[in-house]
């Protein structure tokens, strides 16, 4: 590892960061494990592991393998983008162009009606910036706020996760009408699921093959997946989920872990497995403006397009956000395509710079990208919902706290 000071980093401070982990969160019994890498110009300037990877004991392995769920989503808006940037496909292309089942979707009008019977009323067609902007209109079942979720539970009450093959996912979303008009609101939902779909059905391959040929073999990230191999079980952390008050509750045991079966639903809104070192290399092509050690996954003006905040009129997430729950804080947060955008760090209450992305999973993982100060961020643990506790904004704090030579 290179010595932080000449990347501008206090050693000292940097030190702060792993015993808060471990005093706050390990120690305490409220996360099993964590890992936490930080780097600056793509290069490592501090990491902390601690904790154990699994209920028996089993220690925390350097190369351990963390279900990330949601933070899948940055890969599929990055794959969808080389197709984008190939010709293929393009933002404001209609969605029913790929997948024409979308053709006559309608948006909700309230009064009663179950699926396929949702009263409904005309809209504009989705378009492919609404499923990486997330204001397609579709929704998530676990939102539990509307009548249009209550249909998603009734229709995809696993989200999907269970279906064999997309086509059946699609079918059943078309059958139900949109929240809002798309482009009209913001709402965390299967969107990126459907994006990566569209990514699958336009490369003629399943979407993990899509991955492996264009980002994890060309980065060298090996342990990134749908499906774990056999041979790497023992390198699998135990999964939890909080409980108000007591201790984690054991939600999937390694041991006997299904993840090892091939995936029924490779979903571009979660489902990857990977580690603390795969998604670094994933960070550094980031970081990299679409580039890491002579690897070009995307164009810089392409980073640069996926990182503004495409909210109507520069807003923030306060106004236009219909989620209960999302992997992102609303004040000062706008998003991009793919990613939440930091748009005002004084109105988000953390450090941080103007244009910073990132993205969490529900297991609690995280990562951020600043490109003004060319930092980025890998945390792994399994513990759900990821907003349990405020970890993700103290990391941040620390982070910066050490920083002692800033580009702004």
């Amino acid at each position: 590892m290179i010595d932080p000071r000449t990347l501008g980093f206090d050693p000292a401070r940097l030190a702060r960061i792993g015993p808060f982990i471990d005093e706050a969160f390990v120690n305490k019994g409220k996360i099993a494990m964590s890992q936490l890498l930080v780097a600056r110009y793509g290069q490592e300037v501090y990491r902390h592991q601690s904790g154990v990877a699994r209920a028996d004991g089993t220690p925390l392995r350097d190369d351990a393998i963390f279900r990330i769920a949601s933070m899948t989503k940055p890969v599929t808006a990055i794959a969808f983008m080389t197709l984008v940037e190939e010709g293929r496909i393009s933002l404001e292309d209609p969605v029913h162009k790929v997948i024409p089942e979308f053709r006559n979707l309608g948006v909700y009008n309230g009064g009663g009606g179950a699926v396929p019977f949702m009263p409904t009323k005309p809209c504009a067609p989705m378009r492919m910036v609404d499923l990486l902007t997330h204001m397609s209109g579709l929704t998530y079942g676990f939102q539990n706020r509307s009548s249009v979720d209550a249909a998603y539970r009734e229709a995809l009450p696993d989200g999907g996760r269970g279906i064999a093959g997309f086509d059946h996912f699609i079918a059943e979303l078309a059958r139900i009408s949109l929240e809002f008009a798309p482009g009209t609101a913001w709402n965390y939902s299967v969107s990126t699921d459907v994006l990566g779909v569209v990514v699958a059905r336009l490369a003629g391959k399943p979407l993990g093959e899509v991955f492996k040929e264009r980002i994890f073999d060309p980065l060298g990230m090996p342990d990134t997946g749908f499906t774990l191999a056999e041979q790497k079980r023992d390198r699998l952390t135990d999964c939890w989920a909080y409980v108000p008050g007591g201790k984690p509750r054991l939600i999937d045991e390694a041991a006997n872990s299904t993840l090892t079966e091939p995936a029924r639903f490779e979903g571009g809104g979660g489902g990857l497995q990977s580690t603390l070192e795969d998604y670094h290399r994933f960070c550094r092509m980031l970081v990299g403006n679409g580039t890491a050690d002579g690897v070009q996954i995307v164009s810089p003006k392409t980073i640069a397009l996926m990182t503004s905040n495409f909210l109507p009129g520069g807003q923030d997430l306060t106004a236009l956000s219909r989620s209960l729950f999302s992997e992102a804080n609303n004040a000062g947060t706008g998003f991009g395509l793919g990613f939440g955008v930091t748009i005002d760090p004084v109105r988000a209450l953390v450090p941080g710079s103007v244009g910073e992305y990132f993205w969490g999973g529900m297991f609690s993982t995280a990562f951020f990208v600043d490109p003004v100060e060319k930092i980025h961020m890998v945390f792994m643990t399994q513990l759900s919902p990821s907003g349990a506790y405020p970890i993700r904004r103290q990391l941040k704090t620390l982070i910066y706290s050490a920083l002692t030579e800033s580009h702004t």
